[in-house]
């Protein structure tokens, strides 16, 4: 039986490709000796987000790299540096908050091609290994500490770095916590478990803390969802790798869409951008693609966002 109705399945198209000239065939030999060797395609993006230019910044995990995409899909490596940089977000004031699965929570200067930790540990404890970031209206920065946490050792957690500067643990006991993203009224925080192949519902008191959290979206095959992104009706995109796909859900959970990679199936990130935020970028990260897909979601009420 089926529980709803199919999805529209699309085909996303090529937007910009890692050129021929970043891709390495070598990493370091603490990656060799950790059990991770190069990546076949010279790369494994992440981390997709927009400036207020239009320009759109990737990670590059293995090489502790940053890439900026211009609008014409020109490609500039603004720093290389000793890390592993997987989720980043820019502030509106123009900061750039890096997670760094190395290093901890990390501020890039892009004029410059800097970058420096800004939070590497709690109550003198360091992080299992940082996943992804998400900002709330307010400035609040929402953050996954993922490391090798999973069924085995389901001791994920989510943080929250307040504007005003305090650090705290929101929730624990995550099997792998991957992506996150608010909802418009910001009362509810979505975060992808990956080793659990599920998308979670947190829903947020008036004092900020987590109450009754529960399984939102439940997924299969793959290796589980990984990032997320919102549109202005509240509907929920999902990229899942290994399926070779990004998913759309409506604020239900109802799956509207199905949009398949033409490259790689290891699909891991995805952010709406374009002049009205409907079309879908998905990052393509074995692969070293970026694509696109024009997407609509209908439903409720707008809402303006971060």
């Amino acid at each position: 039986m089926n529980l709803f109705a199919p999805p529209r399945i699309m085909e996303a198209e090529v937007f910009a490709e890692l050129p021929k000239k970043f891709r390495r065939t070598k990493v370091s030999a603490e990656r060799v000796a950790a059990g991770r060797p190069a990546p076949a395609g010279g790369c494994f993006l992440e981390g997709p987000s927009f400036d207020r230019k239009g320009n759109l910044y990737v990670t590059d995990i293995p090489f502790g790299r940053i890439f900026r995409i211009s609008p014409r899909a020109e490609w500039e490596l603004v720093v290389e540096y000793d890390g592993e940089p997987n989720g980043l977000k820019i502030h509106k004031d123009g900061r750039i908050f890096v997670a760094d699965h190395k290093n901890g929570l990390m501020l890039l200067d892009a004029k410059r091609g800097t970058i420096a930790p800004l939070i590497a540990r709690r109550n003198l404890e360091g992080f299992k290994g940082l996943n992804d970031l998400h900002f709330a209206g307010n400035g609040d920065l929402y953050f996954t500490d993922q490391g090798q946490t999973g069924l085995q050792d389901p001791t994920g957690r989510v943080y929250r770095l307040a504007a005003a500067g305090k650090l705290e643990c929101i929730a624990d006991d995550i099997p792998s916590p991957n992506g996150l993203v608010l909802n418009g009224k910001e009362n509810i925080l979505y975060v992808a478990v990956t080793r659990a192949n599920a998308v979670w519902r947190l829903p947020l008191l008036p004092d900020g803390t987590v109450s009754r959290m529960g399984v939102f979206i439940q997924l299969s095959g793959g290796r589980g969802p990984d990032g997320m992104a919102i549109d202005e009706n509240d509907g929920l995109a999902v990229a899942h790798p290994d399926m070779g796909a990004a998913w759309v859900f409506n604020h239900r959970g109802e799956p509207q869409y199905r949009i398949n990679s033409p490259k790689s199936e290891v699909v891991t990130n995805v952010a709406y951008g374009g002049p009205d935020r409907k079309t879908l970028y998905i990052v393509d990260s074995e692969g070293g693609f970026i694509h696109t897909a024009r997407v609509a979601v209908a439903g409720r009420k707008m809402y303006s966002h971060f």
